[in-house]
């Protein structure tokens, strides 16, 4: 029961503090689920961010969902989810009702532009973690780290095609998997 009560607890706060979306997140999650109570490993958190991005749904719920049934099955995934999701919920018809209410003031309209500003600077955070994640399997930046050159060809690859001939990004996702499976193997 205490790791329940710690996954609502932790998930709580992620949803308390995910302003800007589901990439916003990820490095807090990465911060609780793998740093500070150590319930997953950090290669078992890039899974998890691969396949909460391949699955529907929004990132954050995916990954709340995952980390929650890794730690203690269906119960942890329960709790995770809704810890995550209800505080944007209540934020978000507080807001709501805020906002209807001072549509008109320059502080609010100024705040919303900081806010955005903010919202941008963690999603480049997040989009900088993941490719550390991916190709280098670090977190932080640091000057030990090993490139995963089959990787970076992956992404090298899959970023001209994208590019190049516009090909469906699910579509993409699907045959690199697939020939990701072939080749690590």
């Amino acid at each position: 029961m205490g790791e329940l009560w710690q996954l609502l607890l932790a998930f709580l706060q992620i949803g308390l503090f995910s302003i800007g979306g589901g990439y916003v997140i990820i490095p807090f999650i990465q911060e609780l689920a793998v740093e500070k109570y150590a319930w997953i490993s950090q290669q078992v958190f890039t899974d998890i961010i691969t396949i909460s991005q391949m699955t529907p749904g929004p990132l954050a719920v995916n990954t709340s969902t995952f980390v929650g049934l890794r730690i203690a099955g269906i119960p942890g995934a329960m709790i995770a989810t809704f810890g995550c999701v209800i505080s944007g919920v209540g934020i978000s018809i507080l807001l709501y009702r805020f906002i209807q209410r001072y549509n008109k003031s320059v502080y609010v309209f100024e705040t919303l532009n900081v806010l955005r500003a903010v919202s941008l600077g963690l999603i480049i955070s997040a989009a900088t973690t993941i490719l550390l994640l991916t190709l280098l399997g670090i977190s932080e930046i640091s000057m030990a780290a090993k490139v995963d050159w089959i990787a970076v060809a992956f992404f090298a690859v899959s970023l001209y095609v994208l590019r190049k001939w516009k090909m469906n990004p699910v579509l993409l996702m699907v045959l690199t998997g697939i020939l990701g499976g072939i080749v690590i193997q």
